[in-house]
């Protein structure tokens, strides 16, 4: 089963980044320039998520802060829409040509703190459903002094980006 979309506003915001960003990021660098998706908190679910449905565009992805079942934002609404945006819901049952690269996954990177407003449990969570696909990736939980906040992921992104060798 392979992610899709039916809502206007996450197929815009995936048509967007497909047709709109990737090509402007070929065009001023080359078709060899590895591309990570990154972000922090929603940003998280965005980016892996973006990677997930599409491997064959991206290298890899960086996700920080992240809660990776997006009935956490609707309110407990779920439809098709929902099941084929939220990681948590559709990793389990993907299959066919995206999983095998992401199988072959090596820029897979889930961080988080401990600190206040952290949930080091979703990336627990979603780092086990990977592990079950047998999709390679680093989980990396922060301590108790790392919390949900700027400074946070001021810090982890460019000790990660650092590590980072393509």
């Amino acid at each position: 089963m392979q992610p899709r979309h039916k809502s206007i506003r996450h197929q815009q915001f995936n048509a967007y980044v497909e047709n709109e960003v990737v090509p402007f990021i070929r065009m001023h660098t080359s078709d060899a320039t590895p591309i990570v998706t990154t972000g922090a908190s929603l940003g998280a679910l965005h980016a892996i998520n973006m990677y997930f449905r599409r491997p064959d565009l991206f290298s890899g992805s960086i996700a920080m802060s992240g809660v990776y079942d997006l009935t956490t934002y609707t309110k407990g609404h779920f439809d098709e829409d929902v099941y084929f945006n939220s990681p948590a819901h559709y990793l389990p049952n993907l299959e066919g040509p995206f999983l095998h690269l992401l199988r072959n996954a090596r820029h897979l990177h889930i961080l988080s703190g401990s600190g206040d407003y952290e949930d080091p449990a979703a990336s627990r969570r979603i780092s086990g459903i990977l592990h079950a696909k047998g999709i390679p990736h680093e989980l990396d939980v922060w301590g108790g002094d790392m919390k949900h906040d700027w400074p946070t992921w001021r810090a982890m992104l460019p000790y990660k980006i650092s590590q980072i060798q393509f």
